[in-house]
C-alpha cells in the first residue's frame, strides 16, 4: 500500500487518497446493509458500533494460528477480519503459569515474565509481561481485574477511530448490553496524530465511529473479573505533552496500515494474542 500524500477528509480525520475510495465503499455498505467489510487490514472508518451478533471463532492449529478455511467474518464497523499477512517468527514456544490458568504461544526468543498484579486485583490474579529478545516491552496479560465501569463520553470530546484489524477469538467473556463477541483488534484513534493500540476486547468501541477511550479489555463472566492482553488496557487520543508509549503514533493512517499489514512485529503479536487460552 503506497501513500500518495493527497488526502480526503471524512468526519474530520484525513485519509490517504489511495484509501479513500475503499473507505467510502466500506462506510456506505455498513450504513446501508449493516454488513462487515471483507477487506484484509485496509483501514476503513467505522460507520457504526461493533456488532452484538456472534461471529464464529477461527479454527486454530497447534501453534494457535488460524488455519486455512477458518472463519474470520468481520463485524459491522470493523475491517481487516483476516489475520495479518506479515511474516511471523520461525520458532515458537508456549507459556503457561504454574496453575495452568492461562497459556499462550510466543516467539522462541521473546520473554514472558510473571510480575506482581496491580493493586486492587481479585485473589488469584495473574500479571505476565511480554518483551522481545532485546528486552523491549510488547504486551501485558493481566487477569483478575475488578470489573470496570464505562465512563460517560461527551459528544464534543469523542474522537474518530478506525478498526484497522479485527479477528474473532474464543475466550470466556460476559455477554449482554455493551459487549460483542471477543476479538483481537488493532484500532487507531485520531488526536494531534493517529494513535494505535492492539489487544483483546469484548467491549463496544463507541458510537458513530467516535469514542473517548477504546478498551482493550475482556469483561469476564460474572464473578470472575475482567482481563486484558495487549500493549495497554485502553487507548485514547493523547495530548502533545503526554507520553504515548507503549501505544504507537502515526502521522497518517497509511503508516498504521503498513504497521499492521507489512511488519513482522504486529504479525507476531497478533498470533500470540490469538493463541491465548484462559481458564477462569
Amino acid at each position: 500500500m503506497k501513500g500518495t500524500g493527497t488526502f480526503l477528509t471524512i468526519n474530520g480525520p484525513q485519509l490517504p487518497k489511495a484509501l479513500s475510495v475503499a473507505a467510502l465503499v466500506v462506510a456506505a455498505a455498513a450504513l446501508v446493509t449493516g454488513c462487515g467489510s471483507d477487506s484484509k487490514g485496509t483501514p476503513a472508518w467505522t460507520a457504526q458500533p461493533e456488532s452484538h451478533s456472534a461471529s464464529p471463532a477461527p479454527t486454530r492449529g497447534a501453534s494457535g494460528t488460524p488455519t486455512a478455511g477458518s472463519s474470520t467474518t468481520a463485524s459491522p464497523g470493523a475491517s481487516g477480519a483476516s489475520p495479518s499477512p506479515g511474516a511471523t517468527a520461525a520458532a515458537w514456544k508456549n507459556y503457561s503459569d504454574p496453575g495452568r490458568k492461562v497459556s499462550f504461544d510466543l516467539p522462541q526468543d521473546w520473554i514472558a515474565q510473571s510480575v506482581t498484579p496491580d493493586s486492587g486485583s481479585l485473589p488469584g490474579a495473574l500479571k505476565i509481561e511480554v518483551k522481545d529478545a532485546a528486552g523491549r516491552y510488547l504486551a501485558t496479560l493481566h487477569t483478575g481485574l475488578a470489573p470496570g465501569t464505562t465512563q460517560p463520553c461527551a459528544a464534543d470530546a469523542a474522537k474518530p477511530y478506525v478498526v484497522v484489524s479485527s479477528v474473532p477469538v474464543s475466550l470466556p467473556a460476559a455477554t449482554g448490553e455493551g459487549t460483542i463477541p471477543p476479538r483481537v483488534v488493532y484500532r487507531v484513534i485520531q488526536g494531534y496524530k493517529f494513535f494505535g493500540s492492539y489487544g483483546i476486547t469484548n467491549a463496544v468501541g463507541g458510537t458513530d465511529g467516535k469514542a473517548c477511550t477504546l478498551r482493550n479489555v475482556i469483561q469476564g463472566p460474572a464473578g470472575k473479573g475482567d482481563y486484558y492482553f495487549g500493549d495497554l488496557p485502553s487507548l485514547r487520543a493523547f495530548a502533545p505533552d503526554e507520553k504515548v508509549a507503549p501505544a504507537k503514533s502515526f502521522d497518517t493512517l497509511d503508516q498504521a496500515s503498513k504497521y499492521v499489514n507489512e511488519g513482522s512485529e504486529f504479525a507476531n503479536v497478533q498470533r500470540m494474542l490469538l493463541s491465548l487460552k484462559v481458564n477462569l
